[in-house]
């Protein structure tokens, strides 16, 4: 069968696993070709549930039998999840990938890392998170030599008492760094095992983000246990079910589900093993949010995917935050209770599209039901009201009090419904949303944790806004200089590389102009908007692929853009004209010996300057930066000479949505990180290329690889 990719659906590997049920379930009875299918089964990513309810209890009985199955055949001990620095894993429900500069955790104008903010908005959006990722080097490595540990140990305020990581623990979180096993193109110090496990160690971090790989290697594991006693390790997508053995969470990412929903196999295999569920490109969650919840397990808040917004709508945020709720609340529940996937409902409600799990210990039950129709469905789910205590734990902060169906008001202020067989009340379960039922049986302590949720599910409402909450991202103006007469000397003291630089500046006409730009097709996107919209996976040729796009303006005034680069000795001049120091001067002119250019480097292009440096440079020169359209404009008339090695040039051309900080950068590079296609672009590159660079703080955008040259606005009335 011949398979066609289309990124809008999901690769056969990612499909639903059917479980065969048309032979012994019994795995000590059965049969060669039974237990084969047993074994089969070990592939899946999610055991597709039957769409025929008269198949759920064999469909139950098999997925039992697989699991007594597959633990006797690997020798499953459950001895990882038994450590009590990680006991924590299993409840990890919320999970956040975040940029390390991003907006909300950074701020440029302060210089500073603003945890408060992140937190804050944690809080009020998805009613907090559990855990963190600070993704650090991708997709900035590659624009020099420094390798993904360079991009962690050089941050000023990670690390130590009152550093981003130390705070992020005080407020109840937990940190995992990322692992880039791909980059082996950068500076090389020790082997990847030992700076791991030395990174780790060092923040310290509580669990290892494996980027790219669905698992690591026992060695691997073995260091870094060593290193850091109970890390977690959590790979990107499906965990062989031998490592379950050795790894405590992952990534749900790349899952389809079934029309009913199914099981997901590795926490079925193991209750402890958190999985969070991710779909990157999406903007709308109900899919993963819906699995997660009838499963018991988390999901993988990821608002902006490498610089590219990809916010929640308050629909999905607002189901997030009432699932999390009680599943924080009830955890003890969802790991130690019986768990029956597609319990018996009412006919009417499964006929609507509604689901649930049942998950039942010493007389309480929780039901997490799921609606996977568009309306919502009010009205009873049980087929009868169990005696006890019943309440709708969702319906709390219900808009309207739900009725049964003679049109009474249901109790959902944690009142009683008493009488085996009398009328299920009636529940609302939102369409494309969850609900919750817990039950107190006659008799039964009630939990502990039960008052509590009842009052803090009162604030948590069901929203139908299901409208992308779309960011633009605005140019950020500096304050310009007056315009300068084509015939004025420069500004600086200096004479001799300065004054010939601005002599022979490649002069760009006055008025409209029309680009075509050419880019490399990364993750980050470009100007605007996101490169994937709702795509499964995006792949070659959707990925990484040369491409186009055209660019159009006008030029109020001629533009003068200088022909070479600002050098190392024309920045000197301007040190000692000016005494000029940076407000973060971590990495700057970090080549430099005793605060002068090194000896036989004067004439090279000054490098390890970010954009404020060179802003206050040319400003100092009487112009400013030019920006990238300038750049490519001037570059395209051959008059742009580059100096020895070559840089990448920084444009004006700061852009923020917000959340993310990123510049264009042209010219290219005699550096180029070669190995890995995920890799910062490299190489010289014609006038035409663009490469956009997201923006770290404190002195990170400062490398090896960026120059700068000056522009003038002329003024030609007075020229």
């Amino acid at each position: 069968m011949s398979y066609t990719f289309d990124p809008l659906v999901p690769r056969p590997i990612d499909l639903p696993t059917v479980v065969p049920l048309d032979a012994a379930t019994d795995a000590t009875d059965a049969t060669t070709d039974t237990a084969q299918d047993l074994a089969a089964l070990d592939q899946a990513k999610i055991f597709a549930a039957p769409d025929d309810p008269a198949q759920w209890a064999a469909w139950r009985e098999r997925l039992e039998a697989w699991r007594t199955d597959a633990r006797e055949r690997h020798g499953f001990t459950g001895a990882v999840y038994e450590r009590p620095q990680a006991a924590w894993a299993a409840s990890c429900f919320t999970i956040a990938q975040v940029w390390l500069w991003d907006e909300l955790l950074y701020s440029f104008e302060e210089n500073r890392f603003t945890p408060e903010r992140f937190l804050a908005d944690a809080r009020e959006r998805f009613a907090d998170l559990d855990a963190v990722v600070l993704w650090h080097a991708y997709p900035v490595i590659g624009i020099d030599d420094r390798n993904q540990w360079d991009f962690y140990r050089d941050v000023p305020g990670l690390t130590g008492p009152g550093g981003l990581v130390a705070t992020l623990h005080a407020a109840g979180l937990h940190v995992f760094v990322d692992y880039n096993p791909w980059d082996t193109g950068t500076r090389r110090g020790e082997d990847d095992l030992s700076e791991l496990a030395a990174v780790v160690a060092d923040l310290p971090a509580d669990g290892v983000f494996l980027d790219t790989l669905k698992k690591a290697e026992p060695e691997l594991v073995e260091r870094l246990e060593a290193a850091r006693p109970g890390i977690v390790l959590e790979g990107e997508s499906k965990l062989a079910v031998e490592r379950i053995e050795d790894h405590s969470s992952s990534w749900a990412q790349f899952f389809a589900d079934s029309s009913v929903p199914g099981v997901l196999r590795a926490h079925w295999y193991e209750r402890r093993h958190m999985q969070h569920h991710v779909r990157r490109w999406n903007r709308d969650h109900t899919d993963e949010l819906q699995s997660a919840w009838i499963n018991g397990v988390g999901v993988m808040v990821w608002e902006v995917v490498f610089g590219v917004w990809v916010g929640w709508s308050e629909r999905d945020a607002a189901t997030l935050r009432r699932m999390v709720t009680v599943q924080r609340a009830a955890k003890d529940l969802l790991l130690d209770g019986g768990w029956t996937p597609l319990t018996d409902l009412a006919p009417e409600a499964r006929e609507a599209g509604v689901h649930a799990s049942l998950f039942s210990h010493e007389g309480v039950s929780l039901w997490t039901l799921v609606n996977r129709g568009e309306d919502d469905w009010t009205g009873p789910v049980l087929t009868d009201a169990p005696a006890g205590r019943l309440i709708d734990l969702t319906g709390l902060a219900a808009p309207a009090a739900p009725t049964d169906p003679t049109g009474s008001p249901v109790d959902t202020t944690g009142g009683t419904v008493d009488g085996a067989g009398a009328i299920a009340p009636s529940v609302t379960v939102p369409g494309r949303g969850i609900a919750a039922l817990v039950h107190v049986a006659p008799g039964a302590a009630e939990p502990d944790w039960l008052p509590g949720l009842v009052e803090d599910m009162r604030r948590h409402a069901p929203s139908a806004d299901a409208r992308f909450p779309h960011r633009l991202a605005r140019r950020i103006v500096p304050q310009a200089p007056a315009a300068r007469p084509a015939d004025a000397a420069p500004t600086h003291p200096g004479t001799g590389a300065g004054q010939d630089a601005e002599a022979s500046a490649v002069v760009v006409p006055a008025g409209p102009y029309v680009l075509t730009v050419r880019y490399r097709a990364r993750e980050t996107g470009m100007y605007q908007g996101a490169p994937y919209v709702e795509e499964w996976k995006p792949l070659a040729p959707r990925l990484h692929d040369p491409r186009t796009l055209q660019r159009d303006g006008e030029l109020a005034a001629p533009v003068a853009v200088a022909a070479t680069e600002v050098t190392n000795a024309q920045f000197a001049q301007f040190l000692d004209a000016t005494g000029y120091r940076p407000a973060t001067r971590h990495r700057f002119l970090a080549h430099w010996v005793a605060g002068r250019p090194p000896a036989g480097r004067e004439d090279e292009p000054v490098t390890f300057v970010d954009l404020d440096d060179a802003r206050a440079y040319s400003a100092w020169r009487g112009g400013r930066l030019p920006s990238e359209d300038e750049w490519q404009l001037a570059g395209e008339t051959g008059g742009l000479l580059r100096g020895a090695p070559v840089v990448w040039n920084w444009t004006e051309s700061e852009h923020s949505d917000g959340r993310t900080r990123y510049v264009m950068l042209k010219g290219g590079a005699d550096h180029e990180s070669v190995g890995s296609e995920w890799y910062f672009d490299g190489g010289v590159q014609r006038p035409e290329f663009s490469a956009k660079l997201l923006l770290p703080g404190l002195g990170l955008a400062r490398s090896s690889s960026i120059g700068f040259r000056c522009a003038w606005t002329v003024d030609e009335v007075t020229a």
